[in-house]
């Protein structure tokens, strides 16, 4: 089983026992995290997918540890000029390692107009 959660304006594709590292959230060293915007959960055909989000799904992490990515430049030169400018940036970071994926209560995935207007058509 697979979940797609966002965390820190990006998207994840993740399953049990994955380790990956997102942007720095809050916790220490082996809390519990629970990541409830879950984009899609689900295998294969059968993945339910959320509008936005799949409601009552949860993914469970546990955080490894807390870091910072490597060094990024932003080095400005201004051509004849004798000017130039160099700054740099380092952004913390997070390591989890996904736990549990949780797609309890997660609504079935939603059915054609088609089929839906036989039902009622069936129900009539």
């Amino acid at each position: 089983m697979f979940a797609v959660i966002k965390t820190g304006g990006k998207q994840y594709r993740v399953a049990a026992n994955d380790v990956l590292t997102v942007e720095k959230l809050s916790g220490d060293a082996g809390a519990k995290i629970e990541f409830t915007e879950v984009l899609m959960v689900g295998v294969g055909a059968d993945a339910t997918i959320g509008a936005p989000f799949v409601e009552g799904a949860i993914v469970t992490a546990e955080v490894v540890e807390h870091g910072r990515a490597k060094k990024v430049i932003a080095f400005k030169k201004r051509r004849r000029q004798n000017s130039k400018r160099s700054r740099g940036h380092r952004q913390h970071n997070t390591t989890v390692r996904i736990i549990d994926i949780a797609a309890a209560g997660g609504k079935a995935k939603k059915a054609s107009k088609k089929s839906e207007a036989a039902a009622e058509a069936a129900a009539e």
